[in-house]
Parts: C-alpha cells; structure tokens; sequence
C-alpha cells in the first residue's frame, strides 16, 4: 500500500498519459468526474531578506510594479462585483483601491526598504501590520473594520510581488474538481456553489468545518492528498476522477476506469431514490422504541433537503455559516430573521434548533474581537464570545426572538462549561425581549433553551446543567477532542481522534442518563450520530434523538428499524468496561456480525415461508 499522497504504479510516472492514484481521507462521500483544476489560497511564507544598498532603488521599483498590479486585479474585480451583484457592494473595493494609493502605506513601505534595506515583501508586511494596529485602537467601528481592508490590500500586493496568480470564482467553468492546499470554510461556500463537482485538499481533516460543508453541499470531498497539486502544477486541467468514498483522487483515468465509475454514479443515484422513499418513515427500533432522526443544517440549500430525506426537523443550524457567508460583514437582524423564518416554516411541526453564534478560535471573527490577536480554539469563542461582546450578538437574539412566532423555534448555546453562562443568556434575553416590547415589535420567547455539551467540564457537571438548560444536545466532534486531547485538524494525531474510546462511552452515558433523569430532551449532532455503524452504541447509551446532515437522515433511521434496543445496553456496559478503542472496536464488531447474520437468516425464513425461497 503506498503512503498517503504516493502514486500507484511506481515506474510508470515518467509516461505523462499513464493513469495515477493518489491515496487521501475521503471526507465527504460521492464521486466526481471532471477535470482538476489548481489554486492555492494561501500567501506563502513571508522571510525578511536583506537587500544590497545599490539594489534598493530598484526594490523600490519592484513594489510600485505590484501595487500596480495589485491595483488593475481590484479593479477588474469591482467590475465583476459590480455587473454581478450591483454598485452598493461593488463599493467595497473603491476603499482598497484609496489604500494603494494612500501616501501613509506607499511611503511607509519605500521607507522601510530604503531605511533598512529589506525586501520589499517584508516591507508590505511590517508596514501593514503597523496601519493595521492603529486602525484597531481607534474606538470606531468603522474605522476598525478598515483594518479588514488594509490586510486584502496587503494580500493582493504579496501575490503580486511573490508572482502568484489570483483566480476568481467567475473564471470556473463546468465540471471542474478544485484542488487546493487548504480551504477556508467561507472559500468551500463560494466555490461550492459555482460549478465545481469535487474537492481535493492537501490538508484538512473528516471534522474539519470545511469538509462538513462539503457534506452538506454534496460536493464528494478528499483531503490529505499532500504534494498532489505539485504533481499537477505542469498539466493544466488533468482528466480526474475523485471518489471521496474510498478516499482516492485518480488522475487520467483510462476508459475502462472511467466507464465503471460512470456506472457507480448511476447507480448512486438509483440508490438515493430509494433511500428519500424509505426515509419519509418513521424510525421505531424492533422492540417499538421511536427515534427522532433531525437534520444538522449549515446553509440554506440544505433546508429543502433536510424535508426531502425525512428529518424530524432540524437538530442543529450552524448559524456562524451565515457569519461566514457574509464575510468580512456582519449579518443584520433581516439577514437572521429571513433565514430563521425560512428554516422554521419548513419544517413545522418539528423543531426547528438554532445554535447561536459559534464563532472564535479557527472560525475566527475578527470583526467581533476588534483584534488581529490569536485566539486559540480554547480561548474566547462561542458563548464566552458571546457575553464578552453582547453588544454585536444582540443583532442576532432579536432575530431569534422575532423569528419565534413563525413557529417551533428552540435556542442553542455552544461551548457551555458552567451554570452561569446559561444564567447570564438569559439575562440577555429579558433585555433584548424588553427592547423588543419598547420598540414595539411583536416576539415570542423560545419554546425551549438549551446547550452543547461539548466540554468535558460540561459532561461531569451535566446534572447540575440539567436544573438550568431545558435540552441538551451532545457535540461529539468537540468532546473528542477536547476530552481525548487531539486537535481533530492535525494529521499528526488523527489516529488518536477515536470516538470508540472508553472515556468517550462513560461521557455520552453519564451526560445522557443525567438528562432522562432530568426529564429534558437530549440529542448528539456530531459526527458519531451520523456513523451506522456507532448507532448500536449510542442507542445503547439511551439515546433517541439523533441530528446528521440531511443525505445521512434515511441510512440512519434504516439502521434504528433493526435494531432491538434491550441487548443494547449490555453492549455499552462491555464497552465501557474495555481498556482500549481496539477492544471495544472488537465488541462492537462482534455484535454487528451477529446482528447481521441474524438478519440474514430472517430475511432467508421469511422469504421461504412466503414460497419465494429457493426450491
């Protein structure tokens, strides 16, 4: 088997036609057919490079031809943004275009050069950083946000100078598989909604927030593909095939390869008509236990699916993606009120769980902390972001509040890990609720206030949360990793990163018993709830409510239909007690054999006592 990102067929390389695998993680399941086409959205690496005194005029030269550069870029893409979108966004760019042309940057750039003989790449950086941190300690929003300004400047001018090429999102043509060193979450939206049919990236990982909205695009992903878009960077636009099941990107594929994985693709869709049919009933185990199967939703194409694969609502809106669909704006109170009230209307009678803001560490909001600091995943984000910064999240509990009377709205509090936070939320909401009554504007409170339980913290203390929360809903892509100490996003330490770790299975089942004893509902919306093959287990835990990206609703409740859910709790109990994830992987598939072969044999009687069986 060859290392992640090593080709098959080792000997044949040097033969350009010659089919090639490249092994990766496939982190959004499906297959795309198309042609590869490479970018890279990072700046690289920026050194301080000492310049030759008799050199430093024209290093000078050298950075006034970038900013030039840098300039016709700006404006060719305040045209586009212009014809596209209109005039009113299209003036974003007229404030980077004034910044290339502002004495304090140009001159501040040739100064360092010329003073301290440096390049002008580090020249662009150190004065940046400068304008950026005064910009920053004036106490005006407005001019802070033109800090925001002043850093795609600089990108633009870095491109420029280090001769990296800027590709704009009109320029994608059909059929296109987009391979990258690294996607933000807000570049996956953008790009996911043109005419790209794949992703392939060198980094990343399966929890990655750009790999769940790939998912939740239905866009077939593959990540981990390192060096792959070195190997392409000299044969433009290669015949690809990605299968993010198996996680392979295939490159020139021969007619044979590619005819099977055209035949996958049909069958694939044979198979998600059958799946929406079956989807569209209940979820009730083999010994009359119902199950609620809601729907994880980050952006507003999803919300047709969510009904369309028969979610029972919508166990999680993500609503930082709207954060980082407006991006670097901030989303008004009518951009939240609209797609609340889509998302509630359509899926009445059931719930409809929005998640407030989570918003920090890798999903950075600048905009929120008026820093450029670093904020680590353990530093303020989520609800601490929120109560540090009530002024901005106002915006978004008056929308929550006026989007209620449109139906079953419940509220969500992200990164919980003590009683008082859920105290002071709701301070926060007789504020804004009196505000509203002021203005008079009519509201109605939410149905239901409840929290992720995604700290550790959070679980050992989760019957003491219970007395103040009215729901729970468990956030295992978190609890992993902060309970087993692994960034999910290094690659160094993903095989760490196992859900069937022993301490993760005593966590759901304490957090969980702690809420039926409470008498609150409690849900899991991570990953794991979405895996088939964890549905023993957490059934087992006593869940029954689970919340997956919609095109994984009707795998699930199929999955529920077989199973009974008296063994299951002595399956847990042997779980919990294993020393090792290998261990209780070995249980689990233990039973899984069992309970498939019973299946078997059922399946093989009734089709005999119908006379359909073989004679």
């Amino acid at each position: 088997m060859p290392a992640s990102g090593e080709p098959r067929g080792a000997g044949r390389t040097d033969e350009i036609d010659a089919m090639e695998q490249v092994e990766g993680l496939g982190v959004a399941a499906g297959i795309a057919i198309g042609r590869a086409v490479c970018i890279s959205m990072r700046v690289p690496d920026l050194f301080q490079i000492p310049v030759a005194p008799e050199r430093v005029d024209d290093e000078i030269a050298r950075f006034h031809r970038a900013v030039t550069q840098a300039q016709e870029e700006i404006n060719l893409l305040r045209a586009k943004v212009g014809q596209e979108l209109g005039e009113e966004l299209a003036g974003i760019f007229d404030a980077q275009g004034l910044f290339l042309r502002d004495p304090t940057f140009l001159e501040g750039v040739e100064a360092h050069i010329r003073n301290e003989a440096i390049n002008a790449e580090w020249a662009v950086y150190e004065t940046s950083v400068d304008i950026q941190q005064r910009f920053e300690a004036i106490d005006a929003e407005y001019l802070r946000a033109r800090a925001e300004d002043l850093r795609d400047v600089g990108r633009y001018v870095l491109r420029a100078l280090q001769g990296v090429q800027h590709h704009q999102l009109s320029d994608i043509e059909d059929g296109v598989v987009i391979v990258a060193d690294d996607l933000t979450p807000s570049d996956a939206v953008r790009l996911g909604r043109k005419n790209v049919v794949g992703f392939a990236i060198e980094h990343g990982s399966r929890t990655s927030h750009t790999t769940i909205i790939a998912r939740s695009l239905g866009i077939p992903a593959v990540a981990g593909v390192s060096g792959l878009r070195q190997r392409l960077s000299d044969q433009p636009e290669v015949p690809v095939i990605l299968d993010g099941h198996r996680g392979a990107v295939i490159l020139r594929p021969d007619a044979i390869t590619q005819h099977r994985y055209r035949e996958r693709l049909r069958a694939q869709a044979a198979e998600e008509a059958a799946l929406i049919r079956c989807g569209q009933d209940v979820a009730v185990t083999r010994d009359d236990v119902t199950v609620q199967v809601m729907a994880n939703i980050d952006l507003p194409e999803e919300i047709d699916d969510a009904c369309r694969y028969g979610a029972a609502g919508v166990g999680l809106y993500r609503s930082e993606f709207l954060y980082i669909e407006k991006s670097p704006e901030l989303p008004g109170e009518e951009d939240h009120l609209a797609l609340y009230r889509t998302l509630i209307e359509a899926v009445a009678p059931h719930p409809a769980i929005i998640r407030t803001y989570d918003l920090g560490g890798r999903k950075i909001a600048r905009e929120l902390l008026a820093s450029d600091g670093e904020n680590p995943v353990l530093g303020l984000r989520g609800i601490r972001l929120t109560l540090a910064r009530p002024e901005i999240f106002r915006v978004q509990v008056r929308a929550l509040l006026r989007a209620g009377i449109y139906g079953e709205l419940w509220i969500m509090l992200p990164l919980v890990s003590t009683v008082e936070e859920i105290r002071a939320f709701r301070r926060v909401l007789d504020d804004v609720a009196t505000e509203l009554d002021a203005d008079g504007i009519p509201y109605r409170r939410p149905r239901k206030l409840g929290i992720m339980i995604e700290v550790p913290a959070a679980a050992v203390i989760s019957d003491l949360l219970a007395r103040e929360a009215d729901f729970f809903s468990i956030g295992t892509n978190d609890l992993i990793q902060y309970a087993l100490a692994v960034d999910r996003n290094n690659e160094h330490v993903a095989s760490l990163y196992r859900p069937q770790h022993p301490a993760l299975i005593r966590l759901l089942r304490t957090v969980i018993g702690n809420a039926r004893r409470a008498g609150i509902e409690v849900s899991l919306c991570g990953e794991v709830a979405a895996d088939d093959r964890l549905t023993p287990l957490l059934l087992g835990c006593g869940l029954r409510r689970f919340s997956v990206s919609p095109r994984r609703v009707p795998a699930i409740k199929q999955r529920i239909r077989t199973l009974a859910t008296a063994p299951l709790e002595a399956l847990v109990a042997r779980c919990a007690d294993c020393a090792t994830s290998d261990e209780v992987e070995a249980e689990l598939s233990a039973f899984l054999a069992a309970h498939d072969d019973d299946a078997a044999t059922a399946t093989a009687t009734s089709a005999a006592s119908s006379g359909d069986g073989p004679t």
